[in-house]
């Protein structure tokens, strides 16, 4: 079949079925990107192709626009943000999951305001467990536990936590063994082991223990105690967000403003326009080829940034790689998601954001409350919008039913659980999400390493980014920042993208008052100047930064 090569600089948002933009927009933007390539050839010509338009890949066409260098963002899907859209159901809005807009980086947060202004709400954070008909406040509060699980089962919880202590499992090499050195045998089992299973589908004796260090980090029965009953202003004692950011309407309104704000500056966001191929010469990529609205499309570039899953970008490239590369991206491994909306003909059904189901009866995981995210997500304030999020695998018994049946599921169980009648439940959807999280499974590491060693060898025009760009459980904030930095990079820095998410801190905590730590120094890049983010700036790139050693995960 002929491809047809599309010129970078013709900056519009496209979709497979319609134009996002007016002529007139197309024609600005085209205006803007010629602007901004001539400006760029001063100092070297660069045009950059982006994979994917979740949160990762628009924040890296956003940061190469404000330096006037021209790019290209593909994405297989026909909406942008990823993971982190907004779904519309007959008015009624719904996350892929929740996500909640917190971040340590003080750059990101500028960013996020920077694109929604007065839309970026500040809301309170409700989260509680629900085990053995109970519900506890998360993050833990011990008097609520206390109560919800008696006086003799907490103080066994404490007795297998000092012995945790004493005499803690090693090797610390899978998730059951990290998290029972930290918050004893007890309390892993009674609030961590069931939800976790869940999440990934096999016992957590087979989960590494990295995904719990880059999760939990430094949280543990210890500080969470000392956290719910010191609570004080010194700057030693830490807390676990109470509060956070989220757009009105939400995540899909800050990547959809975003996008828009792209197409008007020069940048293509092409959407419905999946890669088919990822062409080198074994020096460097020269061009991807995408299935486009008119057919296949060559798009050239100087310089690459994908956010695609690793496997399926490894299994795009051609030439194909060496055996030993493919088998070691196809290793890799995903766990799938889906969620059933429910809309309740209830105003109040809970007064939480979300809750955490830790009972091993029911398949749903958590459950989201979006009318309590913002109240702009439900078209109606006399029904609520419950979300029933099922971890799954691809193709197995839940991922295969029809829509129909699995809303039948999420009825009958959120009755098991006594937050609705089934009665009350009017209508529902159902919305699949693959790929949704990667997988600490015994060997990732070690494929994970003679993947990059192979990319940065080989491919060194190219950049990975993201959660699935990396293979990395990246939050939202983290899969930005390696964004950034390597637009940064292509016009003159050396950050180590891997280096990213691999602070000592937990993800959640800040320190009080300060949250931020100030002061970082200014980098000077090719004429450019700007503010280094002030939380852990990665290292400059000097091996395989941010891995276990090889066989760590085995």
């Amino acid at each position: 079949m002929q491809e047809r090569t599309i010129p970078v600089t013709d900056g519009s948002l496209h979709s497979r079925d319609k134009k996002l933009r007016s002529a007139s927009r197309i024609e600005a933007g085209r205006r803007a990107a010629e602007s901004g390539v001539q400006g760029c050839r001063k100092m070297d010509h660069k045009e950059v192709v982006i994979i994917g338009a979740g949160p990762a890949g628009l924040t890296a066409g956003y940061e190469l626009s404000k330096h006037h260098v021209p790019a290209t963002i593909v994405e297989a899907d026909d909406t942008v943000g990823g993971l982190a859209r907004t779904v519309n159901y007959k008015d009624y809005l719904f996350d892929i999951g929740g996500h909640r807009f917190f971040t340590r980086w003080d750059e990101v947060n500028r960013l996020w305001h920077e694109i929604l202004g007065d839309a970026f709400v500040e809301r309170n954070r409700l989260s509680r467990i629900y085990y053995r008909n109970r519900f506890f406040s998360y993050p833990l509060k011990p008097f609520n536990a206390l109560s919800g699980l008696g006086w003799c089962e907490s103080a066994r919880i404490l007795i297998s936590y000092l012995r945790a202590q004493l005499k803690p499992f090693s090797p610390e090499d899978n998730l059951e063994r990290w998290v029972s050195n930290r918050f004893g045998r007890r309390l892993y089992e009674t609030f961590f082991k069931t939800y976790t299973e869940k999440v990934w589908g096999v016992p957590c004796a087979e989960i590494g223990s990295e995904w719990a260090a880059q999760r939990i980090k430094s949280l543990s029965l210890g500080t969470a105690l000392q956290n719910a009953m010191f609570r004080t202003k010194t700057v030693q004692i830490k807390s676990l967000v109470e509060r956070f950011h989220y757009p009105e309407r939400g995540p899909g309104q800050m990547w959809e403003t975003l996008a828009q704000r792209l197409s008007g500056n020069g940048c293509r966001v092409l959407l419905g326009s999946p890669v088919v191929r990822i062409c080198h010469d074994g020096r460097k990529l020269n061009h991807i080829v995408v299935q486009g609205s008119k057919g296949m499309e060559r798009h050239l570039g100087t310089h690459f940034i994908s956010s695609m899953p690793i496997r399926d970008l490894i299994n795009a490239l051609e030439p194909a790689p060496p055996e030993g590369i493919q088998r070691a991206a196809n290793s890799l491994h995903y766990r799938d998601f889906l969620i059933v909306s429910l809309i309740v003909n209830r105003k109040h059904v809970m007064s939480d954001n979300w809750i955490y189901i830790h009972d091993p009866a029911v398949g749903v995981g958590r459950i989201q409350n979006f009318k309590n995210w913002s109240p702009a997500m439900v078209p109606d304030p006399a029904k609520t919008c419950l979300g029933m999020e099922y971890f799954v695998t691809k193709n197995d018994k839940h991922w295969m039913r029809t829509d129909q049946e699995l809303i039948e599921l999420a009825k009958n169980e959120l009755e098991y659980l006594g937050l609705a009648r089934r009665e009350e439940v009017e209508d529902g959807t159902v919305v699949r999400m693959p790929k949704a999280y990667p997988v600490y499974d015994n060997g990732w590491a070690e494929s994970l390493r003679k993947i990059r060693n192979y990319l940065e060898d080989r491919l060194p025009n190219l950049q990975l980014v993201g959660r699935n760009g990396m293979h990395k459980y990246n939050n939202q904030d983290h899969s930005m920042m390696t964004a950034i930095y390597a637009a940064r990079n292509i016009l003159g820095a050396s950050y180590d993208l891997w280096a990213v998410n691999t602070e000592p801190e937990y993800h959640e905590q800040k320190t009080e008052p300060e949250l931020f730590r100030a002061g970082a120094p200014a980098r000077h890049v090719e004429g450019l100047r700007w503010q280094a983010p002030s939380y852990s700036p990665p290292t400059i790139r000097k091996g395989l930064h941010g891995l276990p050693a090889a066989g760590d995960a085995d």
